[in-house]
Parts: structure tokens; sequence; C-alpha cells
């Protein structure tokens, strides 16, 4: 799967160690694209919110996933993106519910809360979890509906 993946400083070394970690030990299967930053100087995090969302937004990527200090302005930023369901995962089954129930597209990870191995739990999930349909599918065109709103 192609995933791209961005990082402001506060996510800046989770973000390089989940994409070691993607390329390897998840079986090796998955192509990282970096977005950035590339280091643990001050930036602006819509920038790289911007830039992994326009990506999934344009099928250059499957999907994303964004690693800030909370994970909040990541997803505020990136849902900014016509076509992109950001969703904050905190936990498993945040992530579980973010792609069954929501069908997000890109997950903002809280980089200053959570340690390597949780977020690593998480997004497995969220990769390997499909979007549940039924009711869902009604609440997602609702959504996407939203897009067009001025």
């Amino acid at each position: 799967m192609k995933i791209a993946i961005g990082a402001d400083h506060a996510g800046f070394r989770l973000k390089n160690r989940m994409a070691v970690w993607l390329k390897t030990a998840a079986g090796g299967k998955h192509q990282v694209q970096d977005m950035g930053t590339q280091g643990p100087d001050s930036v602006d995090y819509p920038d790289f919110a911007e830039a992994v969302a326009r990506a999934v937004a344009r099928k250059k990527a499957s999907k994303g996933i964004l690693f800030c200090g909370t994970g909040i302005g990541m997803a505020m930023a990136a849902n900014k993106i016509h076509g992109v369901r950001a969703a904050v995962i905190w936990n498993e089954r945040t992530a579980q519910l973010a792609a069954a129930h929501n069908e997000a597209n890109v997950i903002c990870l809280p980089g200053r809360m959570i340690r390597a191995k949780t977020a690593q739990a998480m997004i497995r999930i969220f990769l390997q979890t499909p979007f549940g349909g039924g009711r869902h599918s009604r609440r997602i065109k609702k959504i996407s509906a939203l897009d067009k709103c001025a």
C-alpha cells in the first residue's frame, strides 16, 4: 500500500520511526512517501497536512498518516482538502472506528502523547480495518456533501 506521511516538529521523531517500521517490520509491503518535515526545527503543521492530504485526495497515496503534538491541528488542516476524511486517533479502538465507521483516509496521531508501540498498533489496525458500509455509508455521503457547502 502507498502511504503518505508527514509531521511537524512535534511529530518528527515518531514519524521517522513509523516510516522505518512501515517499510520493514510491518511486513515490508508498504511504500512510504515522506512529505516532511525533515528535522526537529519549528515548522508550520498546515504545510505538511496539506501535502499528505493532497497526495491522498489525488490518489497518489491510498492512505495518509500525520503526526503532530496532539493530532488536532493536523486533522483540522487536512480536512480542508476536498475528499479527505482525517481523524485524530489516540488508541486502538479509535483507529478501528475511524476506518470502519468513518472511512477515514488520513489519521492524525498525537506524537507528544503516545509511544512508538502504541502508534504501531493503531496504524496496523487503521490500515487493516475495512470500511463497514451499511448505515455508515449514508453518513459518509452526508459528510461528502458538506464539501460542497460554502
